[in-house]
């Protein structure tokens, strides 16, 4: 027996994750909950480094030039819970200043009908225009700076955030592509279901820790796993 309140839960926790999983590394607030009050030599910059394996009063190693004053973010994954999760993140990166306003998706590029008129079109202009995935996630409006890409190297250009929500057999053909196009500062959350499994050893392995290994370079990747609908995350239906 599952009782509906504990979805509307998991998709609150969700959300509220991700939102604080944005927040951690920008804001001196949260670090003052993380490392306690001596925050007056921790910055930004400093934080992502932190989190990249370095110290975090270590100032001297850190080359601002090359990190971004804001974060850009990038859904890795069109289909009904990454486009539920892009509601979320379209709202929260137009209204939090260390973002900036656009949140790429990727999107692999179908041919779509049109209900209205059973015309065909490519499923990322539908998106672009209509701001709706009318296949995956019907009767939702997307937020309108929500951008559908169909080309991986230019949606991951210079993110520092990357949203995995997709079928976990696609990784190993992506993630050559997506490391070579992201920010170097960047890092990850994998909202992907399910476990892989080592070809060698034939054991269990987390998909987290295979998309680290492969983007390499102290790559960092979360988790958000859970009970959760799509539909109900998208429609802001959480208690």
């Amino acid at each position: 027996y599952f009782h509906p309140l504990s979805s509307y839960m998991a998709c609150h926790i969700t959300v509220g994750l991700i939102i604080i999983l944005i927040s951690l590394f920008q804001s001196k607030a949260a670090s003052s909950t993380l490392f306690g009050n001596n925050i007056e030599n921790i910055s930004p910059y400093s934080l992502r480094h932190h989190h990249r394996g370095g110290d975090i009063y270590d100032s001297t190693s850190i080359d601002t030039t090359m990190t971004p004053e804001k974060e850009r973010i990038c859904i890795i994954g069109s289909g009904n819970w990454g486009s539920a999760i892009a509601t979320v993140l379209g709202r929260n990166a137009a209204r939090l200043p260390f973002c900036h306003d656009e949140v790429r998706m990727w999107v692999f590029e179908e041919t779509v009908t049109l209900p209205a008129d059973n015309t065909s079109a490519k499923l990322s202009e539908v998106i672009n225009t209509r701001h709706e995935n009318i296949k995956y996630l019907p009767g939702v409006k997307l937020p309108s700076n929500v951008r559908a890409v169909p080309d991986l190297k230019d949606a991951c250009k210079d993110a520092t955030l990357l949203i995995f929500v997709l079928p976990h057999q696609f990784l190993p053909k992506l993630l050559p592509t997506i490391r070579k196009s992201v920010h170097r500062s960047c890092r990850g959350v994998s909202l992907i279901k399910g476990l892989g499994f080592d070809t060698k050893t034939k054991l269990p392995v987390l998909i987290s820790k295979s998309i680290e290994e492969a983007m390499g370079g102290g790559f960092r990747c979360g988790v958000l796993m859970g009970a959760n609908i799509a539909d109900e995350v998208a429609k802001q239906n959480m208690c």
